[in-house]
């Protein structure tokens, strides 16, 4: 097998040998998984554009949209402008726009493609002067839109309302409204602090638990109006305790990237659905054991979904809020985009020590698609590290 030599914390360099044998992509539908599992999805930055990068995103939209048919056809949903794509990270309104819109697109081009777009009130800056009934109207304008191009809603944390929110009764106000208001069900999404320190204390209480209530307390009063929810809490304790409280109709989507084998695999008193951003990094993997455990093979599911997980561990390692330099970065090495460039410089967040443990990692999880091409791509990024 092919080999290569990667830095160690001592800062030497020794031999890393290959050993992982990749995960076939396999063609599935989403009808083969007993679970409904969204990826979502990066973009993929246009490195050639004559643009400010700090300052003004630049996208490649052909690549970026092969990639969400690549999904489906593995037979995943897309969670589309959303936190992986860099949402409120450097892709701005204006840009989700267009990606909303270019996707929907594409989604009407095939009848198994299963998508969700996230909606929430980014472009409107949080400050003090901000009031509740203009974090409404912001809810209410992205919404419009998605629901305007036909699309389905996530409905996302908003940082202005967590700044301007007094109490509990503030999120109840406008999550009530909001929901009142929408076409279809939606999917919430509680994002938690370790994601964006912005949304520290949502739901207006700063202990998780407390929070659960009062979440939990809206969607009783709207079940009718929510799909589902998905927590990004990385605790597996917090998420069962909180599905095991869901009304009948409510799903539960993981958004736990360090427990979502077992998350997803359930026990005698549920299971949880996926909203996962490591399943854009590990689709084929999330795939093929999705399929194993419709076929009522559970320890096929584990063999293939569980040496993922010290990868997303990694890949999610704190500052967890730089997760997706390696999605990228695992998305350049399995020949998936051209470059390991992200909007706003975002491939700078990672050292190369974290680099390379990603790759070790990855090895041994066998979702590196193509050994010798990522061997090759890994040693171009040595190489501009000063590792030759």
């Amino acid at each position: 097998m092919s080999e290569l030599l990667l830095p160690n914390p001592d800062r030497s360099l020794t031999p890393y040998r290959l050993t992982g044998t990749p995960i076939p992509f396999e063609h599935h539908s989403a009808s083969d998984f007993p679970r409904i599992a969204y990826a979502a999805a990066h973009v993929v930055a246009d490195p050639l554009a004559s643009n400010d990068p700090w300052l003004a995103p630049a996208i490649d939209w052909d690549t970026t949209l092969k990639f969400r048919h690549r999904l489906w056809d593995l037979g995943l949903g897309v969670a589309e402008a959303m936190d992986t794509a860099q949402r409120g990270m450097g892709l701005g309104w204006a840009e989700a726009q267009e990606l909303i819109r270019r996707a929907q697109a594409e989604a009407r081009t095939r009848p198994d493609a299963l998508i969700a777009y996230g909606a929430g009130t980014d472009h409107l800056a949080p400050g003090p002067d901000v009031t509740i009934d203009a974090i409404i109207a912001a809810y209410e304008e992205q919404i419009g839109f998605v629901e305007g191009q036909g699309g389905r809603v996530i409905l996302m944390a908003s940082r202005a309302l967590a700044v301007a929110a007094r109490s509990p009764d503030d999120y109840a106000r406008v999550y009530g409204r909001i929901l009142s208001q929408v076409r279809q069900p939606v999917i919430l999404h509680w994002l938690g602090e370790m994601f964006d320190p912005a949304l520290q204390g949502y739901w207006g209480r700063a202990d998780h638990e407390a929070a659960m209530d009062v979440c939990l307390d809206v969607i009783a009063a709207h079940a009718d109006k929510v799909d589902g929810i998905k927590i990004s809490l990385l605790s597996k304790e917090k998420e069962i305790a909180m599905r095991r409280r869901l009304p009948a109709s409510v799903r539960m989507y993981t958004g736990d990237d360090f427990n979502y084998a077992e998350l997803i695999a359930g026990d005698d008193m549920g299971h949880s659905d996926a909203l996962l951003g490591i399943f854009d990094a590990i689709a084929p993997a999330a795939s093929a054991a999705l399929a194993a455990l419709g076929r009522g093979s559970e320890n096929a599911f584990f063999e293939l979904l569980e040496p993922t997980v010290p990868l997303s561990r990694h890949i999610f390692a704190a500052p967890t809020r730089f997760y997706k330099t390696g999605v990228v970065f695992l998305a350049y090495l399995n020949g998936l985009q051209d470059h390991f460039t992200m909007i706003g410089g975002q491939q700078s967040t990672r050292s190369l020590q974290h680099l390379s443990e990603l790759f070790r990692l990855a090895d041994k999880a066998r979702v590196l698609a193509d050994p010798e091409l990522a061997i090759a791509r890994m040693q171009r990024v040595l190489a501009v590290h000063g590792v030759v």
